[in-house]
C-alpha cells in the first residue's frame, strides 16, 4: 500500500510550529506516511530541519489575514495532490478553509470557531486533560478519544553542519572557547522578558570564566544585544538582526548552553536539546514547557502570576527582577554547564 498523504495547516508561531514536530513524529510511528505542511513562509527552515516533513507549502498570506479568494485558490491548486487527510491545527476559521476547498476528504480538529462543515472530523478540546499545546497537537494524530502515547515523542530538530561552518567563519566564531546563546526577545511583550541588566551581569560572569556569549533575535532585538554586550564587543556577540530563523538554529546546536525568556528561539533550542535555562514571567512553563531534558526552569509563582499581560499590569514585573543572575549561575551549574560552587563546612 502507498503511504497516505496528510496535510498539516501549521501554526503561526515559532515555540508552536517546533512543538507540532512531536504530531509529525506520531503521525510517523502509527503507520507509513507523506506529511506536507501548510505554513508561513518564515517557517520553511525549521520544517527543513524536521526528517518527518515531506514539504512545506509556503501559506501566501500575513499573519492575521483573511484572504478568501487566495485561500480559495491554494485549496484548488491542492485538490490534485491526493491528500487523505488534513490536521488543522489553529483553531480559526480561516484557517480550515484551504482543505475544504481542496476537497480533502478527512478533515481534523478541534471545534473552533465555526467549523462544522469545514471540519468533518471535529474533535471536542477538553482543556483539563490535555493542559499543554503539545499534547493537544498529538492528540489529533491519534484516533479520536484514544489516549496520548506515553511518553509522546519530543521535538528534535537536525541542524545543518554545513551552514554551521559558514556561520563560525562569517562571524568569526571561536571553537575554542565554549559559547552561552542568549535570547533576551520575547515577541509577545515585555512582561515575558527577563531585564537587560540580569543578562548583562550573567555575561559578565560567563566572560570572566571563560565562555563566550552570542545573542540570537531578530533585529526587533539588536538594542537588547547592544546592551548586554556594552564594553565586551569581544566576547559577546551580538547576532541580533544578522541571521535567518534556520542560522539562529544552527547556531544555537553548537552552544554549549542558552539561556532565554519563555519565547520561540526557547523551544527551538529544547529541540535540539541544548542545556537550557528558561525564565518564565507572566507566563507558565505548565502550558508550554521546554521539551527537552536537560532544562532548569526559572519561574517564582508569585501571587500575580501568572497573568499572560503583554506588559506588567501591576507596574514592577517582580516575577522576572526577583530571578537573580545568580539563581541563573546556580541553574547553570545544575546542568553542568558551570562547575558546581564548593560547599566549605565550617570546622
Amino acid at each position: 500500500m502507498s503511504p497516505r498523504r496528510i496535510l498539516v495547516v501549521g501554526p503561526s508561531w515559532v515555540g508552536d510550529m517546533v512543538m507540532a514536530q512531536s504530531l509529525f513524529k506520531t503521525l510517523k510511528a502509527g503507520a507509513p506516511c507523506e506529511i506536507d505542511v501548510l505554513a508561513p513562509g518564515w517557517s520553511l527552515p525549521i520544517l527543513e530541519r524536521m526528517p518527518e516533513v515531506h514539504r512545506g507549502i509556503v501559506m501566501p498570506l500575513g499573519h492575521g489575514e483573511f484572504g478568501w479568494s487566495k485561500r480559495r485558490a491554494l485549496g484548488r491548486e491542492l485538490a490534485g495532490a491526493g491528500y487523505d487527510q488534513a490536521i488543522v491545527l489553529p483553531g480559526s476559521f480561516k484557517s480550515a478553509l484551504v482543505p475544504f476547498f481542496a476537497r480533502i476528504p478527512r478533515r481534523t480538529g478541534f471545534r473552533g470557531e465555526m467549523r462544522y462543515g469545514l471540519l468533518n472530523d471535529v474533535r471536542p478540546l477538553d482543556k483539563a486533560a490535555l493542559p499543554m499545546t503539545v499534547q493537544r497537537f498529538v492528540a489529533l494524530g491519534r484516533v479520536a478519544g484514544a489516549p496520548l502515547p506515553e511518553p509522546f515523542p519530543r521535538p528534535r530538530l537536525v541542524p545543518d553542519q554545513a551552514n554551521q561552518a559558514r556561520l563560525r567563519t562569517e562571524f568569526g566564531l571561536s571553537p575554542e572557547r565554549p559559547a552561552v546563546a542568549f535570547m533576551p526577545g520575547a515577541e509577545y511583550g515585555p512582561a515575558k522578558q527577563w531585564p537587560l541588566a540580569h543578562f548583562a551581569a550573567l555575561a559578565e560572569e560567563l566572560v570572566q570564566r571563560g565562555f563566550q556569549v552570542w545573542v540570537l533575535g531578530s533585529a526587533k532585538d539588536s538594542e537588547f544585544g547592544e546592551v548586554i554586550a556594552a564594553d565586551m564587543e569581544e566576547s559577546v556577540i551580538n547576532l541580533c538582526g544578522r541571521t535567518q530563523l534556520g542560522d539562529a538554529v544552527d547556531l544555537l546546536a553548537m552552544a554549549q548552553a542558552a539561556v532565554t525568556n519563555d519565547s520561540g528561539l526557547m523551544h527551538v533550542a529544547a529541540a535540539l536539546d541544548v542545556p537550557l535555562v528558561a525564565i518564565y514571567g507572566s507566563s507558565t512553563p505548565d502550558h508550554t514547557p521546554p521539551l527537552a531534558e536537560r532544562v532548569a526552569i526559572r519561574y517564582l509563582r508569585l501571587e500575580c502570576s501568572p497573568c499572560f499581560e503583554r506588559t506588567c499590569p501591576l507596574g514592577h514585573t517582580r516575577c522576572l527582577h526577583e530571578i537573580t543572575p545568580d539563581s541563573v549561575v546556580a541553574a547553570l551549574a545544575q546542568l553542568d554547564v558551570l562547575p558546581q560552587p564548593m560547599i566549605v563546612w565550617p570546622r
